[in-house]
């Protein structure tokens, strides 16, 4: 069975639209995007480039793989540019012409769910879920997230798109590993960890 994690840029208020520019994504009028770039360092790279180093494929929406595919083929000497060469490329689109012009690119569409429960039982590296909100709301209302790597920014950004969001279920989580950079992001990992458990300090 194949690890689905999930990989997000998440600000203090759980914000994660638009990390890495601008014009990355404006939807509802959101203005802050490239938010996570004033915080990056030499140690966050590192953080980064550990993540990116062990084997995986993408598994993506369909916005995320527009973007990437605009961008990665082009940078493959970057952060991720080979990483995300080397990997297959799994996308969730209802567009049956959706244009797919990166190498080992698939086209998920139909009945999603059974179809990422039967991608998640096959065999192969993890899949790395990077940005697609819509994606992980529905990857999480099946509890279909086997892991949370995070990278949790020192800013509020008010309205935005987040990541838990209307997908979200009760569910426990154990962490795994913490590293703070000197600009303050903190690296968490988390690990899904059965049911909700409560109790009482009286």
């Amino acid at each position: 069975m194949r690890k689905i994690v999930v990989l997000s840029f998440i600000s203090l208020d759980g914000v994660m639209q638009a990390p890495g520019g601008p014009d990355e994504d404006t939807t509802s009028g959101f203005k802050y995007g490239g938010w996570t770039v004033p915080f990056w360092d030499d140690f966050s790279g590192k953080e980064m480039g550990e993540q990116m180093g062990v084997p995986f494929d993408l598994l993506l929406g369909r916005k995320t793989y527009d973007i990437f595919a605009s961008y990665w083929p082009q940078h493959e000497d970057g952060l991720a540019g080979e990483p995300f060469k080397k990997a297959k490329k799994y996308v969730v689109s209802n567009n049956a012409e959706l244009d797919m012009p990166w190498k080992d690119s698939y086209l998920i569409q139909g009945d999603v769910i059974a179809k990422l429960k039967e991608l998640k039982n096959g065999d192969g590296p993890m899949l790395q879920v990077h940005g697609s909100g819509n994606l992980m709301q529905a990857l999480l209302k099946e509890d279909l997230v086997d892991e949370l790597w995070l990278k949790i920014f020192p800013v509020t950004l008010g309205p935005g798109k987040r990541l838990f969001a209307e997908g979200t279920i009760p569910a426990a989580f154990e962490l795994t590993q913490s590293k703070t950079s000197p600009k303050g992001i903190i690296f968490s990992n988390y690990k899904r960890a059965g049911e909700v458990k409560t109790g009482s300090f009286a």
